[in-house]
């Protein structure tokens, strides 16, 4: 982080109230811990549903209890939620059913959170003046072929048309996509660690082919600020990071174990997309990350289109036919690096 992007950051939140939905998952943990440590908010909510998680989190924070305040509620409760939203600046929506098997034998569970949450949460940041909101995306959602990725396909165009919502009024919408988070409960990293401490006979892997998009929660949780300073509303922020090979992965951790293939699950990919192909006519490149902007929008736009960030950053449109994807990305994690993650994580 460039020492004027912390400036412009730490400037934005000191004073502010943040509400953090599915606060304490991993994500959530990462981004309250970190914003407490190295900015001055006046609060920060954290809203979840599971009461020892959040009990747990505020014996974790118990220095900055102050400043922290934890709600019991569901993003499908729009009353509770709206009560919680009351006084607030910025929201960041990381609430959402995650597990791809989940989604898939639950599908109307997943609806529910992920797409009617979402809609939730922007008609109570609209009723309460909310200045600026974030949601959480992933991966999965471009060209998703899951449950899973379309509800948050769904979710990322009803917080981008938002902004249509919004009008003249000060409460914009922003989308941040990203991949794979090493240290996150949702990866594989603990589970091949778990195989190699128990010694296992194998190490399982879909698809010896497989790659993914990779990003440390400290850098997720980086990149959601950033977007706070850079959003101008409509945009879906995607950053550059580094791919990595499953089978590389496996290798780092359980050199002594063999891999064994045993065939791709109901709505896995081979690799991911995070830009893609179809959206090239909406995609800017900068340095370190892409903006995806909103193929229909309503609201006023910045002048220059999203080709300037809120921190000044100019990109350019990308080529046509132009895509994001695990496989060809130009940059794949080193053994050095993934060694980093794996004891990071």
């Amino acid at each position: 982080m460039t020492d004027y992007a912390h400036q412009r950051i730490a400037e934005y939140l000191k004073g502010k109230t943040i509400l953090v939905t599915g606060g304490t998952g991993s994500f959530g943990n990462c981004f309250v811990k970190t914003v407490l440590e190295h900015y001055e908010p006046r609060k920060i909510i954290v809203y979840s549903r599971d009461e020892l998680k959040q009990y747990e989190m505020q014996m974790r924070l118990a220095s900055y209890k102050s400043k922290l305040r934890f709600f019991i509620g569901d993003v499908r409760d729009r009353d509770r939620l709206s009560l919680a939203l009351r006084d607030v600046d910025i929201v960041i929506h990381a609430a959402a059913i995650k597990q791809v098997p989940a989604a898939e034998y639950n599908p109307m569970e997943c609806i529910k959170t992920n797409v009617m949450g979402a809609e939730n949460v922007i008609e109570c940041a609209l009723e309460n003046g909310i200045d600026k909101v974030i949601a959480l995306s992933t991966d999965k959602a471009a060209n998703p072929i899951n449950l899973y990725g379309a509800t948050k396909l769904c979710s990322d165009k009803l917080f981008t048309a938002a902004n249509n919502l919004s009008g003249n009024r000060r409460t914009r919408f922003a989308v941040v996509r990203y991949g794979n988070v090493s240290g996150s409960r949702g990866s594989v990293v603990p589970l091949f660690k778990k195989l190699k401490a128990e010694h296992a006979k194998f190490i399982p892997i879909t698809d010896t082919r497989m790659t993914r998009f990779w990003i440390t929660l400290p850098q997720g949780v980086d990149f959601v600020l950033h977007g706070l300073v850079r959003m101008h509303g409509g945009e879906t922020f995607v950053p550059k990071i580094p791919s990595i090979r499953i089978t590389d992965l496996a290798r780092i951790i359980a050199p002594e174990i063999p891999i064994k293939e045993i065939g791709i699950r109901p709505g896995e990919k081979i690799h991911e997309v995070m830009c893609p192909r179809d959206d090239c006519a909406h995609i800017i490149a900068f340095d370190r990350f892409f903006i995806i902007r909103p193929a229909l929008a309503y609201f006023p736009v910045p002048e220059h289109d999203y080709l300037e960030t809120g921190l000044g950053e100019k990109g350019q449109a990308v080529p046509a036919d132009f895509e994001y994807n695990s496989r060809d990305n130009p940059v794949f994690m080193s053994d050095e690096q993934l060694r980093e993650v794996c004891e990071l994580s």
